[in-house]
C-alpha cells in the first residue's frame, strides 16, 4: 500500500492505493502556515479513519504546485508512517512525452492527470481538472501531451466578483433551477455554473477541432473531468464528459510504479 499526495493551491488530495485499487481520498486544506507537524497529526487522522496502520503503508509519492510546502509535507509523511516519499519532478520516470515549449514548467498535476487518463482510458483524451484553476490538457493519439489551457476556477471568479462589486454577495455554489435566473443570487449561480460548463463545452469542441480528433482517421478524444469542483459543474456540460474524481491519485500510483526499484 502506498500513499499519495497531491498538494494543491487550495487543496491537499490525499489517497492510499493498495495494488491498483484506490482506498480512499479525502481533502485537507492547503495552508503554508501550518508546520510539517500539524500537517502530520491531519495524515494520521485521516489514515486512521480508514484503519489503515503506519506499518501498512510501504512507500509514498508527492505531487505539488506549491514550491513552498514541499518539504514540510515530505517531513510530514515521514513523521506520519516513517517513509521518504518520493516527489514528482525532474529526474522522474512518467513515460509520457511532453511536447511543449518549456515542458519543465507544466504542472506536477497536469503531468500526473494525464498519466492517469491514459492509463484508465486511452489516447487521445482530453482532461479537465476543476480546482484553483480549471485546466485543460490534451493528449494526441500518439499519447503524447500537445498542450491546453488554463482558467480561472470557478471560486476565483466568485471571489474575484464578490471582493469587486458592491452589492454581490457570497454564493454557495450550486446550479439553480434554471439559467435564466429570476434573483440576484441565482444570476450569480447560473453565471458561474452554466457559464463555466458551457465555457468547458466550447472548449472542448474547439481543442478538439484544432487537434483534428475525429477527422482525417483519428479517433474521437474521450474527455475526463477531475477536481473537487467537478461535480458541480460537469453534470451540467452538454459534451459526453466521465467524472473521475481518483484520477489524480491513480496517476501517482502509475508514476510511484514506473520509478520504485
Amino acid at each position: 500500500m502506498i500513499l499519495a499526495i497531491d498538494m494543491g493551491n487550495t487543496n491537499i488530495v490525499v489517497g492510499c492505493v493498495d495494488n491498483d485499487r484506490v482506498i480512499f481520498e479525502e481533502r485537507l486544506s492547503t495552508d503554508p502556515s501550518k508546520t510539517e507537524l500539524e500537517y502530520a497529526i491531519g495524515f494520521k487522522t485521516v489514515l486512521e479513519l480508514y484503519n489503515i496502520k503506519p506499518e501498512d503503508i510501504k512507500g509514498s509519492i508527492i505531487s505539488s504546485v506549491v514550491p513552498s510546502l514541499v518539504n514540510i509535507i515530505k517531513e510530514a509523511v515521514i513523521k506520519t508512517v516513517g517513509v521518504v516519499p518520493m516527489i514528482v519532478g525532474p529526474g522522474i520516470k512518467t513515460g509520457l512525452n511532453i511536447l511543449m515549449d518549456q515542458p519543465r514548467q507544466v504542472g506536477s498535476d497536469l503531468i500526473v492527470d494525464a498519466v492517469g487518463a491514459i492509463h484508465e482510458y486511452g489516447a487521445p483524451v482530453i482532461i479537465i481538472d476543476l480546482g484553483t484553476a480549471t485546466t485543460i490538457s490534451v493528449v494526441d493519439e500518439k499519447a503524447n501531451y500537445i498542450g491546453g489551457a488554463i482558467l480561472p476556477g470557478i471560486r476565483v471568479s466568485h471571489d474575484s466578483l464578490v471582493s469587486r462589486t458592491a452589492q454581490l454577495p457570497k454564493i454557495s455554489l450550486e446550479a439553480p433551477e434554471k439559467s435564466i435566473a429570476k434573483n440576484t443570487v441565482d444570476c450569480m449561480k447560473s453565471g458561474l455554473v452554466y457559464g463555466n460548463a458551457a465555457c468547458i463545452d466550447g472548449m472542448i469542441r474547439r481543442l478538439s477541432r484544432e487537434a483534428g480528433f475525429g477527422k482525417n482517421g483519428k479517433p474521437e478524444a474521450k474527455v475526463v473531468a477531475t477536481g473537487g469542483l467537478a461535480k458541480v459543474v460537469i453534470p451540467n456540460c452538454e459534451e459526453k464528459i466521465i467524472e473521475d474524481p481518483e484520477l489524480l491519485i491513480k496517476g501517482l500510483k502509475i508514476i510511484y510504479d514506473k520509478n520504485v526499484d
